[in-house]
């Protein structure tokens, strides 16, 4: 594929990819320059991007295992979603708000913001294997987090970048912000370090029920509700809760014996730097393992870096990083799980039994087979750079690769005599190379310039291959069925199931940055970028970004008399960054699919040996004329430093509008689609960052010192436009409405129950009634919006917020001589959520008589959440559905406060004496993880809740943790 350069671009081709990365001319293409954190830094600079800088010396204390785990509460804007406590799960990120609804999994990961390791911009996981899955609770493969391999003991500092004028040197993959890790670098001076921590998360104390209180419960309800009490011809009574005598279901309710442990948590990490000024190393290595409290799950990981650098000459440099990981997860036992896994749903007529003995049966038949999770990943750059009196140029390659194994087997007991094998394989890559030529002068005291040229070419490729099979002739033979071929001796060649898929994207990138300062006092910026995707369409193959950014520092201008104000900064940035389509047939055009079949599952399927393709009908239809989405973003920032920077802060204000986004309509249902693939959705993002940093207490003669910090961020969206020119439209249960918040729930306004005929509306002879069914007495109370005297989805109102209005953290840090003491908390404000386990234990009746995915009922059936008796007694056998989710009923505020951590620690180094061992620091610590919450949910956490705003009670409890660690270096 030939590109064609924009003559204004191709003037510039100087060539500086290591800008675009937001270094500094004098730094390596592939690094950005570590900042001090222990303050603010802000005297004397110009400021010019909305970042923040966090160090990781206190985040290595923290047992977290991901990234996100890290970040909690530690920047504003940054929200943070943990459905699960289980070890190596998913957690999703957000800055400054959402971009468009998140209907799927695919809106998420499209969303999250860039991560870039030492200049390496990481590639996630591709969304496109969720086409091929009936149930997207878990993307088929290991589903691990792939973020779970940053060792924050490698890592010298964290930059969160929000605003415009930084992100935009990142290009396209940056329109959603970036997160800058700046890893510890190689050193003169030869060094050892040992950083550990071991501790044990202990079981959640919580009460169990049995078949004796769900009768109780239930027994409310067929004695209002039917002729004959429960045990009435009419009603079928489950036969697991009908049998009193039975103490499978009616004897004790120990089954937390199973499945809640007390975890244990580890983690070491050790490092060598040294050599000389012209070659230099950093060799580290760890271990983590994490066991999860819940249901035997875990995850290990193994990791070792490599960097050196090397200057055979005086004006070259040579440099070489090499980070590698190894990720083992055991995943959970998981019904549901498990069966959209298989996509096979058995009888469930028969729960998992509270019984301890009984679930151990259970628990052993599923161990007799395994579900093996392993992901590899390795990143690294080579790079040279050629350093002259202004001049810097500078060339090199980086590489990001992760691959995914996942191997399955469920032995006939659990699958109703249908055993099931499956084995995934894929992986992700991405692979760069840049060049920059940068050019920086002082003239005279007053003026400095600096000018830059980039050029980066991006190829990204991910590929699975994927397949499974059910009803083995035998428990005995577990075989891979990518690697291994297969006959209908070992599984019948119609119950075999295979699937592949690749898709690749080229990005060509090239810009110009110039900026100006003068007397430290004004400065100004202006980047022009042309980038050039693969997956955008032949005619508009090319985007073209402008961003202006100015800073004015008021202290040195203005206010150089003021003692009392040690730093005052002003800054404004305005833009236009492109955001890059994630699949690739968006670029295609009109095409045609074989996703086709009649088994219920997703197949590719054949005619008399040859492949079939159809129109993508299902899908959606994909024309000509799709434009690049883009992000127009103003931010406006004030930095400030009183009484020497004791007092520190920063305010951000901005808004953000993502334009011609992508959006799944309704069309063309004549020529037999189902939708099609529009352009035109907007969406506004308003809102207001606030870091405040105060040290109340200085070490001094007493040698206590207190310093307190606090950041919030508060954020708003609001849909400005859908394709088409729609002013709304409904998707499932949600409604998008020019106009209104993307996050927003769309329900039912619940104003309590009909106890008897006479309280049913009546009009001009007709009693009220739901989408046609006549309402009855024990049907609840919804309001009439609009007065038809029917309810229906014209009644159905916006309400709550799926998505945080406000997130924040606050931290204190004490020190008293070799003693100190840190406090964080992490907090949500102004988010609801949807408590959807509590209606599913209500809707008890449509549950019991479903064979369906929402009906699977965990071993956590038998664990006390909520109560049920805060609800209204409903007929749950009328057609309405009464306890439906789609009504303001349950929906909850879950604003919290969290104290994260408590750690209190203490300096040996002194006390170590003058001993054979050179020790130059010696640091112990004890830490508490997750102490409590605050909030009036009443479910059982939350944070335990997906990008839908839906608590389905599937997500595992997170642990408090606590754990003693030592920090060494000699």
């Amino acid at each position: 594929m030939c590109i064609k350069l924009p003559l204004l671009l191709c003037a510039s081709l100087c060539i500086n990819f290591s800008y675009v990365y937001g270094k500094e001319p004098d730094k390596s293409p592939f690094q950005v320059s570590v900042r001090d954190t222990s303050k603010l830094s802000i005297k004397k600079k110009l400021i010019k991007e909305a970042g923040a800088a966090v160090s990781s010396y206190k985040l290595a204390e923290i047992p977290a295992v991901s990234l996100q785990q890290y970040l909690k509460g530690q920047v504003p804007g940054l929200n943070i979603q943990e459905p699960s406590g289980e070890p190596g799960t998913v957690q999703n990120m957000f800055l400054r708000g959402i971009s468009s609804p998140l209907i799927s999994p695919a809106d998420v990961l499209q969303q999250q913001p860039l991560v870039v390791l030492d200049g390496i911009p990481l590639i996630g996981e591709h969304p496109f294997a969720y086409d091929i899955q009936l149930y997207n609770y878990n993307r088929i493969g290991t589903a691990t987090n792939l973020l779970t391999n940053i060792d924050m003991n490698n890592i010298e500092e964290i930059k969160v970048l929000r605003d415009l004028s930084a992100v935009a040197m990142y290009g396209p993959n940056a329109a959603n912000g970036v997160i800058v890790l700046t890893s510890k670098k190689a050193g003169k001076i030869r060094r050892i370090s040992i950083n550990s921590y071991f501790g044990f998360a202990p079981r959640p104390n919580v009460a169990t029920l049995n078949a004796s209180y769900e009768n109780a419960f239930r027994k409310q309800f067929y004695d209002r509700y039917t002729a004959n009490g429960r045990y009435s011809d009419e009603d079928i009574y489950p036969q697991y809760l009908s049998d009193s005598s039975s103490t499978i279901y009616n004897g004790p309710s120990n089954w937390t014996d199973n499945y809640y442990r007390n975890a244990m948590v580890h983690s070491i990490s050790a490092d060598l730097s040294g050599g000389s000024e012209r070659a230099n190393f950093r060799f580290s290595g760890g271990n983590m393992r994490n066991q999860g409290i819940a249901d035997s799950t875990g995850l290990d990981r193994y990791n070792v870096m490599f960097n050196i650098n090397m200057k055979p000459l005086e004006w070259l440099t040579a440099s070489l990083m090499i980070n590698a990981n190894r990720l083992e997860r055991a995943r959970n036992r998981n019904l549901r799980d498990r069966y959209a896994q298989t996509n096979y749903i058995p009888s469930l007529a028969m729960p998992l039994a509270p019984n301890k003995e009984v679930y151990q049966q259970y628990v052993s038949q599923f161990n007799n087979g395994f579900d093996n999770n392993v992901n590899t990943m390795l990143d690294g750059y080579g790079k040279l750079m050629v350093n002259l009196k202004n001049l810097q140029i500078s060339s090199g390659i980086a590489v990001d690769y992760n691959e995914a194994n996942r191997d399955i087997f469920f032995t006939k007991p659990v699958m109703e005599g249908n055993n099931y094998a499956s084995n995934y394989f894929g992986y992700n890559q991405r692979l760069l190379f840049e060049n920059v030529i940068s050019y920086s002068k002082q003239f005279g005291a007053a003026h400095h310039l600096k000018l830059i040229g980039g050029q980066v070419i991006q190829w990204d490729l991910s590929k699975y291959n994927y397949g499974y099979g059910y009803r083995g002739v035998n428990d005995l033979i577990k075989l891979n069925l990518i690697d291994n071929e297969l006959t209908a001796k070992s599984f019948p060649a119609n119950l075999l199931f295979k699937f592949l898929d690749k898709t690749s994207h080229n990005l060509f990138s090239v810009y110009g940055h110039g900026s100006y300062e003068f007397k430290d006092k004004y400065s100004l910026s202006l980047l022009l970028r042309g980038d050039a995707s693969s997956n955008a369409q032949p005619t508009s193959r090319w985007f073209f970004s402008p961003v202006l950014s100015a800073g004015w520092n008021v202290k040195n201008d203005l206010l150089s008399n003021q003692n009392n104000i040690s730093a005052l900064n002003l800054r404004l940035s305005a833009g236009r960054l492109g955001k890059l389509n994630a699949f690739d047939n968006y670029g295609q055009g009109p095409q045609y699919t074989s996703n086709i079949g009649y088994t219920g599952n997703v197949t590719l399927p054949g005619f008399n040996g040859y492949s079939t393709l159809s129109r993508p009908y299902n899908s959606g239809w994909v024309g000509y004329g799709i434009p690049w989405a883009y992000t127009d973003q103003v931010n406006f920032g004030i930095d400030f430093g009183i009484n020497n920077d004791r007092l520190q802060g920063s305010l951000n204000v901005y808004t953000k509008t993502d334009k011609n986004q992508l959006l799944r309509i309704p069309a063309y249902a004549e020529y037999g689609y189902k939708a099609a693939i529009e352009p035109g959705l907007s969406v506004n993002n308003k809102g207001a960052e606030l870091s405040l940093s105060y040290a109340p207490f200085q070490a001094g003669n007493s040698g206590f010192s207190w310093t307190s910090s606090f950041n919030i961020s508060y954020n708003a969206n609001k849909l400005l436009a859908l394709p088409g020119g729609l002013n709304e439209m409904v998707i499932g249960n949600s409604l998008l409405r020019v106009g209104e918040a993307v996050d927003r729930y769309w329900l039912l306004s619940n104003e309590g129950i009909y106890n008897s005929v006479n309280d049913i509306p009546v009009s001009n002879g007709t009693t009220m009634k739901y989408t046609g069914t006549t309402l009855q007495p024990g049907d609840p109370k919804w309001k009439d919006q609009n007065g038809d005297n029917e309810i229906d989805n014209k009644d159905k109102t916006l309400y709550g917020h799926s998505q945080p209005v406000s997130v924040g953290g606050f931290n204190n840090d004490f020190k008293l001589g070799k003693w100190s003491l840190s406090m964080n908390f992490y907090f949500n404000l102004g988010r609801s959520v949807l408590n959807q386990q509590m209606a599913n234990s209500l809707d008890f009746i449509n549950r019991e008589g479903s064979n369906a995915i929402e009906s699977v009922k965990e071993i956590t059936f038998w664990e006390k959440r909520g109560n049920r008796n805060d609800y209204p007694l409903y007929n749950p056998w009328s057609n309405v559905i009464p306890y439906r989710i789609d009504q303001d009923l349950f929906v909850e505020n879950a604003s919290f406060l969290k104290m994260r951590t408590l750690s209190v620690g203490y300096d040996l180094t002194s006390a170590l004496g003058k001993g054979k061992m050179k020790i130059n620091s010696l640091y112990i610590y004890a830490m508490a993880n997750n102490l409590f919450t605050l909030t009036q949910y009443k479910g059982l956490d939350p944070e335990l809740v997906s990008y839908t705003g839906y608590d389905t009670g599937y997500g595992m409890p997170l642990p408090r943790t606590y754990t003693l660690g030592l920090k060494m270096n000699l």
